[in-house]
């Protein structure tokens, strides 16, 4: 079954969550993720990661998080590894908020070189303690590379979900445009993203994010013997 849509305009690899009505992150759409990456990767392509109109992920899978713990660590483990990787991509990654993102959408956003997001009466960020989920340690990682420290409790340790605009200020995106113009504007950014000199832009990131990944690392060692429970 096809849960991710890819879509090539002009070398800007387009890949589009479509699992349902909240495009819920399952092993299945992370395995297709990452085969859109691997393809992106090959063509060196700037990437563009986005939704559906409303919707760019409520999160994890409810399903297989309930299934078992083992269940619920392998995703996690796996959601986790995907981050890491979007975090030092060869190439730009463009994060295109097309609505909601909450729990691992949001993070998938924090996961992105650029996180531009779409105006309207959306949420985003982090509900995992507000749903009875102890969070896990490569999510604070995620959260404390990227969320101003004066955002930092409110979004992990009280679960508060931003609008879009305040999303901005929060860390969570970059810009927020109009719903009409969000692809438009999207791809105006990776004709930027184009320009760039891809061997200085990726030895760049690794130097920035260093520190990041080191902790990533750790973190998903970490959390793989820690369980998760709903």
């Amino acid at each position: 079954m096809q849960l991710v849509n890819v879509t090539i305009e002009d070398n800007v690899h387009i890949i589009s969550l479509n699992n349902g009505k909240v495009n819920a992150i399952s092993p299945e759409v992370i395995a297709q993720i990452n085969l859109a990456l691997d393809a992106a990767e090959q063509q060196a392509a700037v990437v563009i990661l986005t939704g559906q109109a409303g919707i760019f992920s409520g999160g994890f899978d409810l399903k297989t998080m309930k299934q078992s713990s083992e269940a619920a660590i392998a995703l996690v483990t796996a959601g986790s590894t995907l981050s890491r990787r979007m975090l030092a991509f060869p190439t730009p990654i463009i994060g295109v908020c097309s609505g909601h993102a909450i729990a691992k959408g949001a993070f998938l956003m924090l996961s992105c070189d650029y996180r531009l997001g779409c105006a309207g009466e959306f949420k985003i960020g982090l509900n995992e303690v507000a749903i009875g989920m102890t969070m896990h340690q490569a999510g604070i990682e995620i959260a404390r590379n990227r969320i101003p420290t004066n955002f930092l409790t409110r979004a992990v340790i009280n679960a508060e979900l931003f609008s879009p605009e305040a999303a901005v200020e929060a860390g969570f995106l970059d810009n927020v445009v109009e719903p009409e113009q969000l692809m438009t504007t999207a791809m105006m950014v990776a004709k930027h993203m184009q320009t760039l000199n891809m061997a200085a832009h990726h030895g760049t990131k690794l130097k920035m994010r260093h520190a990041i990944l080191a902790a990533l690392d750790a973190a998903i060692i970490e959390d793989r013997n820690i369980t998760l429970t709903l």
